[in-house]
């Protein structure tokens, strides 16, 4: 990019492209951050398809998700720092690359070793890609209208990757090839990877050093939190579960000794000012419990269009589509909203209308239609998320200094991450526990009905039987997810409750770049 292309941002002594570039820029940011969080979702469908092809196990398989997210969530503090230190624009470049060839890495696998490998060394490279794109985006775009247009934007990649991962899995491995969910990223995480210098503003390098002892105990402890989590929403596991339970106590035990280490090291991973501010904390808090209702909902509602309603994969994928269309146009009114309205009304109107989209859901049944019971609801969810992201993400990084802007950005990221797994593993827990209660409560009124029927002589033959079983599982199932999107609602609502009672940001504290200026609140 030639010195004509830029304008000077006296405020940090930057450059930024001319607005002719930035909705270049802003496509790149926007690219990189939709491949990065649909591919938590794009391989979910493609699972049967891996396992058959590359003889995974059944305990074994569930490793092709879980690889992905112990990468990206563990590695996400130092990817964030690394951005700090090294320059985000170098580190989004690089991750994203890492991603592209982790990418083809995996499409090309030939047992389940390699795949899971890929899955490894994909999250890594999102770990670094993604805290910088966040970060990025407040040096490349002034504050104010531009930076709230590029934030709605990011906003919604981030709201509609997992329902667009699902759409394409079912597409893609389909009609293609499950190998397909992985070669897709290589073109455009390649092209990323060569515009990224030419339209992104490189940050100022720190002359901090990594806190390597802080890398180790934080990338730890959050690893261990994420598997714990994973295994507890594991089919069979238990709260109760040694590989539950252990890593879980490790991790909290890790995460404690991390704050220690960040509150004696000159340059820290994750500095204690960054989380220690009133509205950054309520920021992150709520957007782990709106990660944690999100996800959720993706995972219990694609398996109930599936196995209940009895949907195609590309039929359930292209169910969320109006998902993808109704947070990207509540996402840009929220941007244009948040010059004028305070957040916390912003945030905390959409965290009720979010709750109410999630409350429709715990109304769904065996018969339920699309267009009566799911499609009101997933617009509703959609327009009630978009109205929290955008304020949430713009309060989370605001009155940030410059040299913390990664570290603020993996924060949010790594709230995100762990609300997410958060969200799975406590609605699998409630899901288990009520469609089970219900399993058994409907299976024993129907051997009540057999011997009864045998008494009479009309014993039903195996078809039948198999009939019945399999209408009772899907009661059962039915059951257990409406319970489990009570729970996810009341976390959702949970979070847009103390937006509003405690996040304190005026919207014309958005309005300005706030470098070096004092935390807000």
């Amino acid at each position: 990019m030639s010195t004509t292309d830029l304008e000077l941002a006296p405020e940090n002594g930057l450059t930024r492209p001319k607005s002719a570039n930035l909705t270049v820029a802003l496509i790149v940011i926007a690219m990189a951050q939709l491949m990065i969080v649909l591919d938590a979702t794009i391989v979910n469908i493609a699972l049967p398809h891996i396992k058959t092809d590359l003889t995974f196990s059944s305990s074994g398989l569930q490793w092709v998700v879980t690889a992905y997210s112990l990468s990206f969530g563990s590695l996400l503090l130092l990817g964030g720092r690394l951005g700090d230190l090294m320059g985000r624009r170098r580190m989004f470049a690089i991750g994203v690359a890492i991603f592209a060839v982790a990418s083809l890495f995996g499409g090309l696998a030939l047992n389940p070793a390699w795949l899971i490998t890929g899955r490894v060394l994909q999250g890594a490279g999102a770990a670094l890609a993604s805290p910088a794109a966040l970060a990025l985006i407040n040096t490349t775009f002034p504050a104010g209208k531009e930076r709230n247009r590029a934030m709605a934007v990011y906003a919604a990649m981030s709201g509609i990757g997992a329902a667009v991962g699902l759409i394409l899995g079912g597409v893609l491995t389909e009609w293609l090839d499950w190998r397909w969910t992985f070669f897709i990223n290589v073109p455009i995480g390649l092209v990323v990877a060569v515009l990224a210098p030419r339209v992104l503003v490189e940050s100022e390098s720190s002359d901090g050093r990594l806190d390597v002892w802080g890398a180790i105990v934080g990338t730890a402890g959050l690893f261990s939190i994420v598997y714990g989590l994973s295994h507890a929403a594991q089919q069979g596991a238990s709260w109760g579960d040694a590989l539950t339970v252990l890593p879980l106590v490790a991790g909290v035990a890790l995460l404690i000794a991390f704050v220690l280490v960040e509150q004696r090291v000159a340059h820290p991973l994750l500095p204690v000012r960054v989380v220690a501010d009133r509205n950054r904390g309520v920021s992150l808090f709520t957007m782990m419990l709106v990660g944690a209702g999100m996800f959720s909902m993706f995972f219990f509602l694609s398996l109930f269009t599936q196995q209940v309603l009895g949907y195609s994969p590309v039929k359930s994928g292209f169910a969320f589509l109006p998902f993808s269309v109704g947070i990207v146009v509540s996402a840009g009114i929220a941007s244009q909203l948040v010059s004028r309205i305070d957040p916390r009304w912003i945030s905390g109107v959409g965290g009720v209308i979010a709750t109410i989209g999630l409350w429709g859901f715990t109304n769904l049944s065996m018969s339920s239609g699309y267009a009566s019971h799911l499609l009101p609801y997933i617009v509703i969810l959609a327009v009630g998320l978009g109205m929290l992201f955008i304020p949430l993400t713009l309060t989370s990084t605001a009155g940030i200094g410059t040299e913390d802007s990664g570290a603020a950005a993996s924060a949010l990221n790594t709230a995100q991450q762990i609300g997410g797994a958060v969200g799975i593993a406590a609605l699998t827990t409630v899901f288990t526990h009520y469609a089970t209660q219900k399993g058994n409560e409907l299976g024993a009124a129907a051997k009540a009905q057999a011997a009864a029927a045998a008494q009479s002589g009309h014993t039903p033959n195996k078809d039948q039987i198999a009939a019945a079983t399999h209408q009772i599982q899907l009661q059962a199932q039915t059951f257990g997810s409406t319970h489990g999107f009570w729970f996810a609602a009341g976390m959702v609502l949970v979070g847009a409750l103390a937006t509003l009672v405690f996040l304190n940001v005026k919207h014309t504290e958005l309005a300005t770049d706030g470098q070096g200026a004092a935390h807000l609140g």
